[in-house]
């Protein structure tokens, strides 16, 4: 079985592959101080919760943008579960074309979203993911990754207002009824889920104007559905694109691959 992580700045996703079907998945807090004990002490309950052991695991596929963690990581991994590890990095092959100024600052998370993209659908594409960060992706039909753009994630935006405006309470992130707010609670909310609508939608489309074509836009994190939900140019909420994009660049890596 093949154990994949996706390691953000606050949740990691964890998937445990059989084959191509997705056995298991699970979401969790990111800790940025866990030693490799602490990881797999969580990572046997996870399994044990599913009727699995350890030792099922012979492979390990895994992205991160928490530095202090990586260690430990990789240590779990090639020393608990024995598995072969391929940890996205600089050098990994993943069949994209890195059209940036300085491919080594593009974010593995960003790196293994549009090996995903491509993996899943034919086309060009945009992705989304609603994270910490909400980054879009400009992937190309030939696998050339074009660049994106960075911008607060929803969650991150509404913990600003909270801890920068004395008045400003915080609230659940939900859609109101209408967009125009009879409450302070609900303008929070209108601003955070209308108002990021709209500037998701706006920013797909001028993607799309440089890109010179009409690419698919897949969103995927914790507040896509939300979004997508409002917004009007998002074709797909795949909240388990990442996962696909993890095990699509262990079998590009794992030894004997072409």
């Amino acid at each position: 079985m093949l154990l994949v992580m996706d390691v953000g700045n606050t949740i990691t996703a964890i998937g445990l592959y059989e084959g191509p079907e997705l056995r298991a998945h699970w979401r969790s807090i990111t800790g940025n101080y866990r030693t490799s004990d602490e990881l797999r002490v969580f990572l046997n309950m996870l399994l044990q919760g599913e009727g699995l052991e350890p030792e099922m695991v012979n492979g390990c596929c895994v992205s991160s943008v928490v530095p202090s963690l990586n260690a430990a990581l990789m240590d779990l991994c090639a020393n608990h579960f024995e598995a072969e590890l391929v940890f996205v990095e600089p050098g990994v092959k993943t069949g994209l074309v890195i059209q940036v100024d300085n491919p080594k600052e593009v974010g593995a998370d960003r790196i293994v979203n549009a090996v995903g993209a491509l993996e899943t659908h034919q086309g060009s594409s945009i992705v989304i993911d609603f994270g910490t960060a909400t980054t879009f992706d400009a992937i190309t039909a030939r696998g050339e990754y074009r660049g994106g753009i960075i911008v607060p994630g929803i969650k991150t935006a509404a913990d600003a207002l909270f801890e920068k405006c004395a008045k400003l309470p915080s609230v659940e992130i939900v859609k109101p009824a209408t967009v125009i707010g009879k409450n302070t609670i609900d303008h929070i909310r209108s601003g955070l889920t209308y108002g990021y609508a709209d500037l998701v939608d706006g920013l797909i489309f001028r993607m799309a104007a440089e890109m010179g074509d009409k690419p698919l836009v897949l969103a995927t994190g914790g507040f896509a559905e939300l979004v997508a939900g409002i917004a009007t140019r998002i074709d797909i909420v795949d909240p388990y694109l990442t996962l696909k994009g993890l095990r699509a660049v262990f079998l590009k890596n794992r030894k004997g691959a072409a």
